[in-house]
């Protein structure tokens, strides 16, 4: 128990340095300073931020989206990339998706439901599911065979488009005629289920969601965001994600 207790306080204290340190910007000097060395070895390098880490002298420079992180020196002569784990007793702690949490949050409370595939919780609702979804994804399908328990169980699941061929692939086509559908939940039952649906052409928020999954830091499928935020790739089946759930 005195272990347990040690841990949490120290994963709580190193929690608290990077939510005090996430979103925070250098120094307009440093940030400068990084930069310009970024852009000499790279002409035209995108840099969307440089912030501060809980490591000193150690700064985050995003690029393109959120998701694309290096981690560079304040000199800005070394630069590198992966994970930075935190460490407390018994455990890492992933300070990038402590980044990622609250800025998936944020992003995912800005979609509107109408924009989603919704299967909807038997009786009452107890917890929801964000699903970054692709229909030629056989994972994918593995989960979609589970919708029915989670939904017995109280679970919402909410599916949003990611087509991981990309805009204009196939399977691009094929899940943004599932948003254009009337039927939105037949066509993906469907769709799920190998079978053909018409081709279907609308002003649909497919190429929007692509691009908001991959800022999230979605790179394969299925990609599933909890309402708190943090994100548990690939397929898991019902059980496990009703026990993840806490329900």
């Amino acid at each position: 128990m005195q272990y347990f207790v040690k841990a949490l306080v120290a994963l709580v204290a190193l929690t608290s340095v990077v939510s005090a340190a996430a979103g925070e910007l250098a120094d307009k000097a440093v940030a400068d300073k990084i930069i310009a060395q970024l852009q000499m070895a790279r002409p035209g390098m995108p840099v969307a931020s440089v912030q501060r880490t809980p490591l000193a002298d150690i700064y985050k420079v995003t690029t393109s989206s959120a998701s694309n992180v290096a981690y560079v020196s304040a000199d800005g002569k070394f630069l590198f990339t992966g994970k930075m784990l935190g460490i407390v007793p018994g455990k890492f702690v992933d300070l990038h998706e402590a980044y990622m949490v609250p800025l998936r949050r944020e992003r995912m409370a800005q979609v509107e439901l109408s924009d989603m595939v919704i299967f909807p919780a038997k009786g009452q609702r107890k917890a929801y599911i964000n699903v970054f979804t692709d229909v030629d994804c056989g994972y994918c399908r593995k989960l979609h065979q589970e919708v029915p328990e989670l939904n017995a169980n109280g679970v919402e699941v909410r599916y949003l488009a990611y087509p991981r061929a990309g805009i204009g692939s196939p399977s691009y086509k094929k899940i943004a005629s599932a948003w254009c559908a009337d039927d939105r939940l037949d066509a993906m039952n469907r769709l799920k289920n190998g079978e053909h649906i018409p081709n279907l052409s609308c002003q649909s928020p497919v190429a929007k969601q692509f691009n908001l999954g991959s800022e999230m830091g979605v790179s394969g499928t299925p990609a599933i965001v909890l309402a708190d935020g943090s994100m548990l790739p690939g397929y898991l089946p019902a059980a496990a994600l009703i026990e993840r759930l806490k329900l």
